[in-house]
């Protein structure tokens, strides 16, 4: 009886509980980078569902499976805690999650990247005028327009889609001269459209792996925000605020990757994006 109980204890112990990020493919490393930076000694489950990316142009209706389907994965092993570390999943399945899904998972809790940075973008600008670059679908969805108006609502927030920009990076041709051509064009033409904003939200969490081109582009006076950060800060506070979920979160400085494509194409662009070698391992809904 001694013996079954310690075994249960032991178990109960070596039990993993990381915090789940998940994005449609690479572009939420660049969240879990700043995340691991802020909060070092946190477990991490990282699951990019590069085999059906990009998302930003599917339907609301099929990105809340696809994210739905990824979250019970991440539940499944052992995350109470999930960060849509997605735009277009944030804009388009959040919500639906929140309140469809989680009233039947008890203590699990799905958290987006949106509200974060809605929060505190607006005080960057100094003309109180941004734009948001993003997918079609974020952009299509309004989410940030309505985000902003209940939390910044003297910022006026124009808004610019980049459908070109996550399938350059998905497929590495980023850096390639048509890559650049075709990223060029399109911060120029938000610079001519937008000529008052001082602030450029990068509103997908793949282009931070545009950002210092991005800057070699734009004026001095304009501002280049990604979310990694502000995203990591909310995280912090929150898991300050909620004392319970946070001890329930295991602690042993630990980051696992997922994919759904091939595992050696992962980890290759992965590793360049995190600045450390990672192993991968692929894995298929079912």
């Amino acid at each position: 009886m001694i013996f079954i109980t310690a075994f249960f204890v032991l178990l109960s112990m070596n039990k993993s509980n990381p915090i789940g990020f998940f994005d449609s493919g690479y572009g939420g490393l660049t969240v879990l980078k700043e995340v691991q930076k802020i909060l070092p000694t946190y477990d991490y489950l990282y699951l990019g569902d590069n085999a059906r990316a990009p998302y930003g142009a599917r339907t609301a209706d099929v990105v809340y499976e696809y994210t739905w389907e990824a979250v019970k994965t991440l539940f499944k092993y052992g995350c109470d805690l999930v960060v849509l570390a997605c735009n277009t999943a944030s804009a388009k399945a959040l919500r639906r999650i929140q309140h469809e899904n989680l009233p039947e998972y008890p203590g699990k809790r799905v958290l987006g990247v949106i509200r974060p940075s809605a929060e505190v973008v607006g005080d960057f600008s100094k003309s109180n005028n941004i734009v948001v670059l993003g997918t079609e679908g974020t952009i299509a969805s309004n989410t940030y327009v309505d985000e902003f108006s209940v939390l910044s609502p003297i910022t006026k927030v124009n808004q610019y889609a980049c459908p070109l920009w996550v399938p350059l990076i998905e497929n590495k041709k980023y850096n390639s001269l048509e890559g650049k051509a075709f990223i060029k064009n399109d911060v120029e033409m938000v610079l001519s459209s937008f000529p008052r904003a001082d602030v450029i939200l990068l509103g997908c969490t793949h282009y931070p792996i545009l950002q210092s081109f991005i800057e070699s582009i734009v004026p001095k006076t304009v501002r280049i925000v990604s979310q990694g950060e502000i995203v990591a800060t909310s995280l912090k506070l929150y898991l300050e605020r909620h004392e319970g979920l946070d001890q329930k979160i295991t602690k042993n400085s630990s980051s696992q990757y997922l994919t759904t494509e091939n595992h050696e194409v992962f980890e290759d662009l992965a590793s360049t994006i995190l600045g450390i070698d990672v192993n991968v391992e692929q894995i298929k809904f079912k």
